[in-house]
């Protein structure tokens, strides 16, 4: 913004806790204001969260302009059964496709760049809630991909007796969280238990994954095509990532949490180069991660990297020279306490579970009582002894836990070095956990 540039949000932020509905955080107000920023550095800003829920400026413009729409829409985080299988959080929804969130995001998008002078500098955040639970995409699109037409994802293991000797390998909440005795309340619903996924659910799932997938694809096309009638494509960065990923039945089990394996943490990751800068099309192996992506807008826009800044500028052809990525987890609620640290280099996942704490965090029992539930406490924690390490170049689906392994226990010991010598220094005092997610 200093250096001159117009800037916009729109869609999902979640910068913000967002179970807030009485608006302490402006984030989750500001659209019951009538505000449109500016906010957190960006001048403009229209939210949207996954369907009518809370306030944000798609909720209230469903509300308003569409009120018989909201109801279609499958309950966030309610594990409620629907769609042809059952499966949690699936509906078809009868909204049609053009009030969608979907493609709401992409018109406000282009509003947003229809009100720019052609001579300004700008950049644009475009955030879809989609693909995300609940899976709940317009029913008329329910033709592009049929459930029934799909195989089980490759990291399935097929059946419960493959999965329990899977996920036994690994620390005990994996386990737990498939047989019940878990409640994965950092990344799904609470009431959730994997076991009773069918592999008919799964793949309605991911029939409906695909539907959305296909919507973005589309929407991001119309986005792209403005900027082309602009006159500014020759001069645009593009970027397409995501936050996370999705468990999508890989290991028999859904949603996301404290779980480091590549279907959450190895996500789409495209940079298409303004062509006006001349950067040859290149697939780039080394490891990189989300931390690059402010200092690479930094150099584009050909500002100083603030200090605090971590990460790289992006490189742009082989060669980079990186080795490693990092990827920390710390659990919000304190009577989990859960702490992970994972480094990827050399083609191996290692993960180091630090000691359990009970001492910071959120109260989960405020949160069940706010709830209106009454589940079981965790009662999982760790001593530090514990962790994962996988070596996917003969194990990409991640199955087979090396941590225990006395044959790798040099290379367990070089990669849990090299971890905490690369480990960014935590804030210091480090800020309390106001709110859950």
């Amino acid at each position: 913004k200093g250096a001159g540039y117009r800037t916009a949000l729109i869609g999902k932020a979640h910068f913000e806790p967002a179970m807030d509905l009485r608006g302490r955080w402006f984030e989750n107000r500001m659209a019951r204001e009538g505000s449109t920023g500016p906010h957190r550095g960006f001048d403009h800003l229209e939210l949207a969260m996954h369907g009518p829920v809370g306030f944000w400026h798609y909720s209230l413009w469903l509300q308003q302009h569409f009120p018989a729409e909201t109801a279609g829409f499958a309950p966030l985080l309610s594990a409620q059964g629907g769609g042809e299988t059952g499966a949690p959080e699936v509906a078809y929804n009868p909204i049609p496709r053009e009030h969608y969130h979907t493609d709401w995001v992409a018109d406000r998008t282009i509003a947003w760049l229809d009100s720019l002078d052609p001579a300004d500098d700008w950049f644009c955040w475009m955030s879809f809630p989609d693909p995300h639970h609940p899976w709940d995409p317009p029913a008329s699109e329910k033709h592009r991909v049929r459930w029934q037409d799909l195989d089980l994802p490759r990291g399935h293991p097929g059946s419960r007796e493959k999965i329990v000797e899977i996920l036994r390998q690994k620390p005990r909440h994996w386990l737990a969280w498939y047989e019940g005795r878990f409640r994965n309340n950092e990344g799904g619903p609470a009431t959730f238990v994997p076991h009773t996924l069918t592999h008919d659910q799964v793949r309605e799932v991911n029939a409906l994954v695909h539907v959305e997938n296909e919507l973005i694809d589309e929407a991001c096309g119309r986005v792209l095509a403005k900027v082309a009638a602009r006159g500014w494509e020759r001069d645009t960065d593009v970027f397409f990532t995501t936050d996370h990923g999705e468990l999508q039945g890989d290991f028999g089990l859904l949603y996301k949490g404290p779980y480091h394996v590549d279907a959450l943490m190895r996500i789409p990751f495209v940079w298409r180069p303004a062509p006006s800068a001349g950067i040859a099309s290149a697939e780039i192996a080394e490891p990189v991660g989300q931390l690059d992506l402010a200092p690479t807008f930094c150099a584009i826009a050909g500002v100083p990297a603030p200090s605090w800044i971590e990460g790289a500028p992006l490189p742009t052809a082989p060669g980079s020279g990186r080795e490693r990525v990092i990827t920390e987890w710390d659990g919000q609620f304190k009577q989990l306490g859960m702490h992970l640290r994972t480094i990827y280099r050399d083609g191996f996942v290692c993960t180091v579970y630090e000691p359990s704490t009970t001492d910071s965090g959120w109260d989960l029992e405020r949160l069940y009582r706010a709830m209106g539930v009454d589940l079981p406490m965790p009662d999982v924690h760790y001593d530090g002894t514990e962790g994962e390490l996988y070596d996917l170049r003969h194990d990409p689906l991640q199955w087979r836990n090396l941590w225990s392994d006395a044959g790798y226990a040099t290379r367990r010991s070089d990669l849990v070095a090299d971890l905490y010598d690369h480990l960014p220094k935590p804030r210091e005092p480090r800020l309390p956990v106001e709110a859950p997610a």
